[in-house]
């Protein structure tokens, strides 16, 4: 499982660039500057969690366990839910796309309680 966190850890990476440097230079004069804001919320906590997606493929490197795997997948659900969400909300103007976002939030905040709880239990 390590091996797919540090692969999801680069794509998310990757992406969270482009899609950044998108909006900076792409989308500066398509979007009002609040709905540019908050494709860049989408874009940082993409490449935030990459970083947690990082650490979840190390520490399964040295210490796999099945809340390390619980905790990438939350990550990366909560990538695909909050930032997929923010972006699609920007992009396409259906504000009901928003009513996803908290679920990703949900993802994220669980991915660090297990992620947190993996370190409690190393010896």
């Amino acid at each position: 499982m390590a091996r797919l966190w540090l692969l999801l850890s680069a794509c998310a990476g990757f992406t969270g660039v482009a899609l950044g440097a998108f909006a900076a230079h792409g989308l500066k004069d398509q979007l009002t500057p609040a709905y540019l804001a908050v494709f860049q919320t989408g874009a940082h906590y993409q490449l935030v969690h990459a970083l947690a997606l990082f650490g979840v493929g190390l520490l399964a490197l040295l210490r796999p366990s099945r809340v390390v795997n619980v905790a990438g997948a939350l990550f990366a659900v909560g990538v695909l839910l909050f930032s997929g969400s923010l972006y699609a909300l920007t992009l396409s103007g259906i504000s009901a796309l928003g009513i996803i976002t908290p679920f990703g939030g949900v993802a994220f905040l669980a991915g660090w309680l297990c992620l947190g709880l993996a370190a409690w239990r190393l010896a």
